[in-house]
């Protein structure tokens, strides 16, 4: 067993009560997702170096793994470095009516160097707008082929005149590289947990700030924590090609070391709770993250694989098949991919609630064991000061009953998580009687 030479934690992966300590982290995850929210991030670049330089200051043991322009990583080939500087419109008056610099959505992330004059009918080829949203400007991107354009909010563009416009992108497609954040955290075991989030996405707050600096938090807290029992493996990647990336150089190690794996993004808003599961549905990672979510919310939007949409899709790849799960607070929103996904969609309450979801999950596989009863029958409880001595029709209290039931199903078979849901308790409010029937020498590990 994983546990047997394993020494159990101290209890702090049990949930924060209402108080000071949560609005304190709250506002720090906030505060932080309002520095990093203007960089311009995309899959490489110096808004991807400035947001890493960034996490390593706030954390320990950080490294970078590089990947060069042109490195085949499985089906895939990494793609030139991109630079931006600045990039404006000018209508035919010589006003300047988009600007990189007063949004970096206005341009299609990936964007080739540009500086020309065009028409208004050959612009439209090259604007992006939502006329289902028309006062957002949306995200839009040409990763894998050479391209440029702008985005803007579809009323601004139903308005404008014939004649000819100059269109300037300074930016800049070169041989570079592709960096991918990694921080390892050694536990008792070598077990694995991966835990990821992207870096790749420019100034849109849910989508991905939040999983920056909830993801950030997270490591703080697993460095701070003492006598974890399985090793985890954190990644700050580019979406889709910094997991393959990944897995192209590590696959051979996850696959005989990772138990389970959790992709964390969108977890700044404050609209319920949400996993993508895995194409089994019954790996320990999907077990973990249904039982977290149905305590944190009463109507959990739990996503098949069918609707994959997210790392999960690179992790749980036929030939790959990885236990990642990919962890949201509310999931797709309205805002998603446009410029209403700001800093007034996310808040203080709801990054916290990101931060503990992630946490729990974390919390969840530290406390799972299977538990089995030492002695032959019923254990005498009171011998052990875990039952009233007094006899005669009584009831039994709330800790006394649970410490009965805990025992009733420890068979060594059944683990804490499923004893959980069979005693409809979430995993860490029963796992202090499991500290104590450990201590008492009534159940081994």
């Amino acid at each position: 067993s994983i546990m047997e030479n394993v020494k159990l934690g101290k209890l702090n992966f049990l949930p924060l009560p209402i108080g000071k300590s949560r609005t304190n982290i709250g506002l720090e995850l906030y505060d932080n997702a309002t520095e990093i929210f203007p960089w311009n991030r995309s899959l490489t670049g110096s808004g991807v170096e400035k947001t890493l330089r960034w996490i390593e200051t706030k954390i320990s043991n950080f490294k970078k793994i590089e990947f060069k322009t042109g490195k085949e990583i499985f089906d895939w080939v990494v793609p030139e470095e991109w630079n931006i500087s600045e990039a404006w419109l000018e209508d035919p008056d010589g006003k300047r009516i988009i600007d990189f610099k007063t949004n970096n959505l206005h341009v299609v992330n990936y964007s080739s160097p540009v500086d020309k004059t065009i028409s208004l009918d050959e612009l439209q080829h090259h604007l992006y707008s939502l006329p289902e949203m028309p006062d957002a400007v949306p995200y839009v991107t040409s990763y894998y082929q050479r391209n440029w354009g702008f985005c803007l909010p579809h009323s601004q563009r139903e308005k404008l005149i014939n004649g000819i416009y100059r269109a300037v992108i300074k930016s800049s497609l070169k041989p570079g590289v592709m960096n991918i954040g990694e921080i390892f955290i050694r536990g008792q075991t070598d077990k694995e947990v991966l835990i990821s989030t992207y870096i790749c996405h420019p100034s849109m707050a849910n989508n991905e700030v939040s999983g920056i600096v909830v993801l950030t938090k997270l490591v703080q807290w697993l460095q701070s924590t003492s006598k974890l029992k399985y090793s985890y493996r954190i990644l700050f990647c580019p979406e889709t090609i910094g997991a393959i990336a990944f897995l192209s150089e590590r696959y051979k190690l996850l696959k005989s070391k990772l138990i389970a794996g959790f992709v964390v993004t969108m977890v700044g808003d404050d609209r319920g709770y949400s996993f993508i599961e895995t194409p089994n549905k019954d790996s320990l990672t999907d077990r973990v993250a249904n039982h977290v979510v149905k305590y944190l919310c009463s109507n959990p939007n739990i996503i098949p694989y069918t609707m994959r949409a997210s790392d999960e899709r690179q992790f749980c790849s036929p030939g790959i098949d990885l236990p990642v799960v990919t962890v949201m607070r509310g999931g797709r929103y309205p805002e998603y991919h446009t410029s209403e996904d700001n800093l007034g969609l996310i808040s203080p309450v709801g990054l916290y609630g990101g931060f503990e979801y992630v946490r729990l999950c974390v919390s969840a596989l530290e406390m799972n064991c299977s538990p089995r009863w030492v002695v032959r029958g019923e254990p005498h409880l009171s011998k052990y000061d875990l039952r009233n001595t007094t006899g005669g029709p009584r009831i039994l209290s709330e800790n006394e009953f649970l410490i009965s039931n805990i025992l009733a199903f420890s068979n060594g078979q059944r683990d804490l998580l499923q004893i959980a849901d069979l005693l409809e308790k979430p995993i860490w409010e029963i796992y202090p009687s499991i500290r104590t029937l450990k201590e008492k020498n009534l159940i081994t590990l």
